[in-house]
């Protein structure tokens, strides 16, 4: 069993690396040859134990052979490329709890037919649609399993391509959402008949989705009970699993103390309620001497929790921890049931090799490697060992043994992982299964028929988290609570995995200490230095903004943020500071804001959060904390490379937007290489420019004014230039059509090498270095995987 899972496992995750899928061809052989071998295995042992390797070669090509067929069904049900942009109807069900983002509506929706220009189309899979709030137009309300006829407009999932970004069109496709898009508003919608207008609701809540129904109705109660109380977010993703309404204050608290697990609805609370149902319905059957004689209390009790334990992982929405944790729960309780004593280690590998054939792209989710492993650390942490001590001595090791083990594994999936984690939990993990969950859960089902008893309940599980949210923002408060740094490379990894299992090694291993060399390659391995005069420039993948990163040997500059979004979200910290830590940055020497549109500043504030700037250049100083101005003539130079700022002077010529021509436009010059920032400057300061400054502006590689308008990169300003490579900083698919046609052409005709982010991701050259130009690289083709929009 425990071989067998590990090859599926090994199967599952080895396709995830893959750039494309394999054909048909290669999966009917893979099948053939894997019965081939079953035959001949079971033929030539007769009933003796397989070879290790065999039995992890099968199971690794079970796996592989199916996340090959189910990432091939999730591929076909893509949105067709001559849909994305166009105005379709579409029919379906309402598939998730909606979500308020300010004055955007957000749910999942199952379309089951899709019109465009009155002809039926090919269904695409789920969608992610937004819905939102103008004025003259009030978003309906809308509720999970009601049947709707929509107008929207969708396009294929793209996110953001950067090194140590998050891949989001991963998430998205392991969720099976295959497009997303908005409802339209409009005056004269199409339609599919006669009779129905889109835009309407076609059938109230029926028997679809009842589960998801149970769901929202429990979220208005709880929301309704408690009011607008700051923690609420907290109750509710404990007793539906629904985190929507923590803030991200909450969520930055939690991360830095170790406890975001908490929030989840993991194996600790299901086996809580789990064994809260055991105990309970043991007790009543023992009452009943009949029952006992017709069947075990025992059994009785099995049969509850598992009952139980499956009734709580669906309020949970099936989320992978709380798919392990039912399965793991309904081995225990089976083998209790059959009166069969199961080993920890066999009982975990059944529970990984059971969620992995429910959903085999699980593997796609940080989530899924974080439980699995925190429990595998356990059951070879705690097993087999002599004496154990008392109760608070085996919670304290077990809290240290979670941390050391999935250190590792944070650094890499995060960049960054809780110091006080241990003294965290120890404390939290038993204040909220012991006292917060039950409160929770007995709260919400007294909302049922009492809603004055639940709603006391509920603000009884309120005030213990207000006691403990004391101590976790305590804690978060310190400096050194979360450690920051790189994400470790892949090698270092199986070398920290050996040095962990060794550390945590029974008392009789000899020299335990020495596992900590293998965490060492974790904390010390950099990235690679850049030599004295050279530059490495990053254009990065912010979607319909900008933000670049030039790092020297021993300095880093931020020009550009990108944009942040009404719901809070901002590439400063979402993009930018992951980069930077990727790049083992921990500070950024200056920050240079172009201008004041949303689309560059607008992740200013997250990533000072993030990382500190030690000085700040803008054109709009006035809104940037201890900034100061960007003016013509200031200089400087790093590690042997030359920056300049060429522009604003103090009198900026009229014409086009006087934010956009008033941008900070930076120079750099590494060796024979340079590569000139614009901003969003227009065509009345490429005049300026190219007046005052004539052939000085030449520059190797140019960042294109204003993202490709046609405002801008005038004939006479490229020529003046002269760039051998030009970077479109655009979003996929962008409202504003950039880069234009013709201005695309202007480049083209000057035999100009183009690129742009949202085709490449990010851009990243190597500025005087021997190389020079030759290599460009780009993230979204080097770091590809099948699930990627091409």
């Amino acid at each position: 069993m425990r071989r067998m899972a590990l090859g599926f496992l090994i199967g599952t995750a080895g396709l995830q690396t893959l750039a494309v899928l394999p054909g048909r061809a290669f999966l009917l052989g893979l099948l053939f040859t894997l019965l081939m071998t079953v035959t001949a295995l079971a033929w030539f042992f007769r009933g003796r134990p397989w070879p290790v390797f065999m039995s992890v070669f099968i199971g690794t090509g079970m796996g592989f052979f199916m996340a090959s067929i189910i990432a091939h069904q999730l591929l076909a049900g893509a949105l067709p490329v001559k849909l994305e942009g166009r105005d379709v109807v579409v029919e379906g069900y309402i598939a998730s709890l909606p979500e308020w983002q300010g004055r955007r509506l957000r749910f999942q929706f199952v379309p089951q037919s899709l019109h465009w220009q009155g002809e039926a189309q090919t269904v695409p899979g789920k969608l992610l649609l937004s819905w939102y709030s103008r004025k003259g137009h009030k978003t309906p309300s809308v509720h999970v399993g009601e049947r709707w006829r929509l107008q929207v407009r969708l396009k294929r999932p793209h996110g953001f391509s950067n090194p140590g970004g998050f891949d989001y069109e991963a998430s998205l496709f392991q969720q099976g959402i295959r497009a997303k898009g908005y409802v339209r508003h409009v005056k004269n919608p199409q339609k599919t008949d006669t009779t129905v207008p889109v835009n309407q609701r076609l059938a109230p809540v029926g028997n679809a989705y009842q589960m998801d129904q149970l769901r929202e109705t429990l979220r208005t109660r709880i929301l309704a009970s408690l009011d607008d109380h700051p923690l609420r977010g907290i109750v509710l993703a404990l007793a539906i699993g629904d985190r929507q309404q923590i803030n991200p204050p909450q969520w930055n608290v939690l991360t830095r103390t170790g406890t975001s697990h908490l929030v989840a609805i993991s194996g600790l609370h299901v086996g809580l309620v789990a064994g809260f149902a055991f105990f309970l319905m043991r007790g009543l059957w023992c009452l009943s001497a009949r029952a006992v004689n017709r069947w075990p209390a025992a059994k009785a009790g099995a049969v509850a929790a598992l009952s139980a334990a499956t009734v709580y992982a669906m309020l949970a929405g099936f989320s992978v921890p709380t798919q392990r944790a039912l399965v793991m729960v309904a081995v225990v309780m089976l083998a209790i049931i059959v009166q069969r004593h199961t080993r920890p280690s066999h009982l975990l590998a059944l529970a990984l090799l059971l969620v992995l054939m429910i959903d085999p792209l699980a593997v796609m989710s940080a989530g899924f490697w974080l439980s699995f492993g925190a429990v595998a650390t356990i059951v070879y942490g705690m097993s087999g060992r002599l004496s154990m001590n008392s109760y608070w001595w085996r919670w304290g090791r077990v809290q240290w043994l979670v941390t050391v083990s999935l250190f590792p594994a944070l650094l890499l999936l995060f960049q960054q992982a809780s110091v006080v984690a241990p003294l965290a939990n120890l404390l939290a993990v038993p204040w909220v299964s012991l006292i917060t969950v039950p409160l929770t859960l007995l709260g919400s089902i007294c909302l049922g028929f009492s809603a004055t008893v639940g709603g006391w309940l509920l603000s009884l599980s309120t005030f213990s988290l207000d006691v403990l949210w004391w101590w976790l923002e305590g804690l978060a408060q310190w400096k050194l609570a979360a450690w920051q740094q790189m994400a470790p490379p892949l090698w270092a990894m199986p070398v920290a995995v050996v040095g962990i299992l060794w550390l945590l090694a029974p008392r009789g291993v000899p020299a335990r200490w020495v596992g900590l060399v293998g965490l060492l390659p974790l904390l010390f391995v950099s990235p690679a230095a850049i030599p004295q005069g050279q530059a490495r420039f990053t254009l990065l993948d912010v979607g319909q903004g900008l933000a670049a990163v030039v790092q020297t040997q021993n300095h880093v500059l931020v020009f550009d943020t990108g944009p942040r979004f009404s719901s809070g979200f901002n590439t400063g910290e979402a993009v930018v500071a992951p980069y930077l830590r990727a790049q083992g940055r921990r500070y950024v020497d200056m920050l240079v804001v172009s201008h004041g549109d949303n689309d560059h500043m607008g992740g200013v504030a997250g990533l000072r959060a993030a990382i500190p700037a030690q000085r700040v250049l803008s054109s709009v100083p006035q809104r940037i904390d201890g900034a100061e101005p960007c003016q013509t003539g200031q200089r400087w130079q790093w590690d042997g490379v030359m920056f300049t700022i060429l522009h604003p002077g103090k009198d900026v010529g009229a014409g086009g937007r006087k934010d956009n021509n008033h941008s900070c436009v930076l120079r750099v010059q590494a060796g024979e290489h340079s590569v000139l920032l614009t901003g969003d400057i227009e065509r009345a300061a490429e005049y300026e420019l190219v007046q005052m400054l004539g052939d000085r502006l030449a520059s190797d590689v140019l960042v294109a004014p204003h993202h490709g308008s046609r405002t801008s990169s005038t004939p006479v300003f490229l020529d003046a230039v002269s760039p051998t490579v030009a970077l479109f900083p655009v979003g996929y698919r962008n409202r504003y059509g950039f880069p234009k046609a013709q201005i695309v052409q202007r480049y083209v005709d000057r035999q100009v090498r183009l690129f742009d982010t949202a085709q490449h991701g990010a851009i990243e050259l190597q500025l005087g270095s021997e190389t020079g130009l030759d290599r460009v690289i780009t993230h979204r083709q080097q770091a590809a995987r099948y699930w990627h929009v091409k």
